[in-house]
């Protein structure tokens, strides 16, 4: 369990740091490179595969605007700690960190369960 929330924490951290906005008609790059600073007992790299994720579900699973509504196509899309963060009314998801964890790790899960290739382990995305 410990494996996972670290693996979700780094790929939160890096979201937060390392992506650039992306227009409506610019669907972001195919990759991206996460870096994940405190990741000491894992690899603080994670290669995020944006278009592999583009495929398999909808840009509101993780992309929206504030009040969580969803993502309609031409909205801009902000960094998460724009409302992520120390303010964010919900202590579980009061980080971008913490959001993308637990974001993440619920498809994961669901989509290991269907028999899919899913990383749920923290060293199956955090490379050193």
């Amino acid at each position: 369990m410990r494996k996972v929330v670290c693996l979700i924490l780094a790929l939160a951290v890096g979201l937060v740091f390392g992506i650039s906005v992306a227009s409506a008609t610019d669907m972001g790059p195919a990759q991206i490179v996460l870096q994940a600073p405190k990741a000491k007992a894992f690899g603080t790299k994670i290669i995020f595969n944006h278009k592999e994720h583009q495929k398999i579900s909808k840009c509101g699973e993780c992309h929206h605007g504030k009040n969580h509504s969803p993502y309609k196509e031409g909205m801009k899309i902000e960094k998460c700690d724009q409302c992520h963060n120390k303010n964010f009314p919900k202590a579980s998801l009061n980080s971008a960190k913490k959001a993308f964890h637990k974001n993440c790790i619920g498809c994961h899960r669901a989509a290991k369960k269907e028999g899919k290739k899913a990383p749920t382990k923290c060293k199956e995305c955090h490379t050193k």
